[in-house]
């Protein structure tokens, strides 16, 4: 399976990248995979996705039909397409420097129904953000459908990566208080990627996802990636097998956080958002 990415590591400069990253909190590289590609990797996505429905944990609840899934990368075909692609190997050595680690793999998938989420972040702000005004994670999001209205694109308010909400929101420190519903309102955009695109975003600027009032899901990959301080592996739980290691490009082997083992093993999801849940 190959990507046949459209875009060449030499066309990308890092002041674009962390001007985009530290400045709006999301930028995007356009028809970055070819359509034919996003629709194989369609095909492991849902049925993946039929899978861990029938799982039990298999599919995390992050509100009204609306779920996230953790995989193991070597039941995806596209996996080392993505780790290697040269856009998300820039952009991940500009804002994390050298020796950045992937450590999750997974997919979202609105489904018809799905409400609208609370605005939010995805974990709670790290010392090096808050302190060292410093980003140490992104995720790196691939739709795999052209997104429409009606199918409950992401709301983004750009610049809030650096909002301090511990003070007003509740004890996750991820949910602002409703009086700050204004500011991100002002400030949205909303986002309609089509199939090929990529964004990298920090996973700490508030968004949403909105209503799909469709008939159709939008699941969307998701490619989180830190820097070495930022621990976030320690919310997954990557695993390969042993043929699917040796058989790895060593750019990927260098890059990857994950557990080497004879059979591949259940998931176990730790990264739930209790406060999604319930929708609004």
């Amino acid at each position: 399976m190959s990507a046949q990415p459209q875009a060449n590591s030499s066309q990308f400069d890092d002041a674009d990248i962390l001007g985009g990253l530290y400045g709006a909190g999301i930028i995007a590289c356009k028809g970055g995979f070819e359509r034919a590609w996003v629709q194989r990797l369609r095909e492991d996505v849902d049925a993946l996705f039929a899978e861990a429905l029938q799982r039990p944990g298999g599919a995390l609840n992050r509100g009204p039909n609306r779920y996230y899934v953790e995989v193991h990368p070597e039941r995806l075909r596209g996996f080392v397409d993505i780790a290697t692609h040269p856009w998300i190997v820039a952009v991940s050595q500009a804002v994390l420097g050298p020796d950045y680690r992937i450590v999750e793999i997974g997919f979202d998938v609105p489904g018809p129904g799905a409400a609208n989420q609370p605005w939010h972040r995805d974990f709670p702000t790290p010392e090096a953000t808050a302190r060292g005004r410093r980003l140490n994670s992104l995720a790196f999001n691939m739709t795999l459908v052209d997104v429409t209205e009606e199918m409950g694109p992401l709301e983004i308010a750009p610049g809030t990566q650096w909002d301090d909400i511990n003070g007003c929101s509740d004890a996750s420190g991820m949910f602002p208080d409703q009086a700050l519903y204004p500011r991100y309102e002002a400030r949205m955009q909303r986002k309609m990627p089509a199939m090929g695109d990529i964004s990298a975003r920090s996973a700490l600027t508030i968004h949403r996802g909105t209503a799909n009032r469709s008939n159709a899901s939008r699941p969307i990959l998701v490619l989180g990636v830190d820097a070495p301080d930022a621990g976030n592996a320690a919310r997954h739980d990557l695993q390969v097998t042993h043929a699917y290691w040796e058989a790895l490009p060593q750019q990927v082997q260098q890059h990857l956080t994950c557990r080497v083992v004879e059979t591949l093993e259940p998931i176990v999801q730790l990264h739930t958002i209790e406060g999604l849940k319930m929708g609004v």
